[in-house]
């Protein structure tokens, strides 16, 4: 997939560091699939949970369902998630938080499902939860070095969450998913394991079409605003 719609308003101001990080996760996308050195995009998304003040016409055959304008707000959760682009392996927790202790027992649940891995490369953003540290807070030594050893996070540049294929997840859960109101956090639960669950059975995959050369091109204005070299690119 080619996010062009979202490359346009997602990059404000390019730096030598920007393009250095956009590189290497572009080159590491290319990379063929490989058990030990797995490649895994991860991301939160935080749900509102919302219900009815007013019951909701009943749907008639051949009519879509009626809301009513009216809704109460029931508080907030978290959607946790992860996905390997190359075999569709998906893993997803619903929170109430997102701190520090979900993040780390997130990675700690993800480093099982890959016990044959020998580095698991993470593709995730710079929020200041998303760290080492939070290995260390949460478990002993021992076991956040375990951890620390295994886990190998490589961070998107700032305002460039497209770049993580967890997004493009994002947006079908979006649409298929939390498209109608969920009052309960027990519900929006159940409903969204049920959709990764269903989707991890079926294999979907995502084919990452944008690549270092297309970036190169496309975006060669910014690249040459860093280094007038770069113009070559264009």
């Amino acid at each position: 997939m080619q996010p062009h719609r979202k490359r346009q308003w997602c990059i404000r101001k390019v730096t030598a560091r920007f393009l250095a990080r956009l590189e290497i996760i572009l080159r590491l996308y290319l990379l063929p699939y490989d058990e030990e050195y797995p490649v895994i995009c991860f991301d939160e998304r935080p749900c509102f949970l919302i219900g009815d003040t007013i019951q909701s016409l009943p749907m008639q055959p051949g009519q879509v369902a009626k809301e009513n304008y009216a809704y109460s707000k029931h508080g907030s959760c978290c959607v946790l998630a992860a996905i390997e682009p190359l075999t569709g392996s998906r893993l997803a927790h619903v929170r109430t938080n997102r701190r520090k202790q979900e993040f780390a027992n997130f990675m700690k649940e993800l480093s099982a499902q890959y016990p044959k891995a020998e580095k698991i490369k993470v593709v995730l953003d710079n929020l200041n939860t998303h760290g080492y540290s939070a290995f260390y807070e949460q478990f002993d030594a021992e076991e956040a070095a375990k951890l620390t050893e295994k886990i190998e996070f490589v961070f998107t540049p700032k305002s460039a969450s497209w770049l993580n294929m967890i997004e493009i997840e994002f947006s079908a859960l979006s649409r298929q998913c939390l498209n109608r109101r969920i009052p309960c956090m027990k519900k929006l639960e159940s409903e969204v394991l049920a959709f990764f669950k269903e989707r991890t059975l079926k294999k979907i995959k995502i084919n990452w079409q944008f690549t270092q050369e297309d970036a190169r091109k496309k975006l060669n204005r910014r690249y040459s605003e860093v280094n007038s070299q770069n113009k070559k690119f264009g």
